[in-house]
């Protein structure tokens, strides 16, 4: 079915699916058990960087990128000017900016107030399957960035 076809319901349904996912994503992050991003992917998925040549291929292998990260990080993401477009009856795309806060070492309470470790924005294509959004690939394009600063002993 052609996107422009779609009932306007059904159109600002499947919008409003992609734009949770892009958000359930950064929470399963930040808040969650790293690994179960790959949930969130077609079983086919998609996440590559657009620099450095980096690219995961796979459920599980998306699963064990994110399963490998440490432990004792503390990340928090903001996730802003989601622009979700529907290509089809099936298929969507999205543009999404970023600001991700990050930390490893953490061993528990707040921080002072630190700069952002990354800012930039991820572009996203979905597709729904089986009557559930999923996100088929993922690119990640950094206008900013820098290391993870490791907290010393407290």
């Amino acid at each position: 079915m052609d996107s422009e076809a779609l009932d306007p319901l059904d159109r600002l349904i499947a919008e409003r699916a992609c734009e949770r996912l892009i958000i359930q994503f950064v929470r399963t992050l930040d808040l969650g058990a790293p690994g179960e991003v790959a949930e969130l992917f077609t079983p086919d998925g998609v996440w590559e960087w657009a620099a450095g040549g980096r690219r995961v291929e796979g459920r599980d292998a998306i699963r064990a990128y994110f399963a490998s990260r440490p432990a004792d990080r503390l990340s928090r993401r903001l996730c802003t000017n989601i622009l979700v477009t529907l290509t089809s009856g099936s298929t969507a795309s999205a543009s999404t900016y970023f600001t991700t806060y990050r930390v490893d070492g953490h061993t528990g309470g707040m921080l002072p107030p630190r700069l952002p470790v990354q800012v930039g924005h991820y572009e996203d294509t979905f597709r729904e399957t089986g009557g559930r959004w999923l996100l088929a690939e993922r690119a990640t394009y950094l206008d900013f960035g820098g290391p993870t600063a490791r907290l010393g002993p407290a």
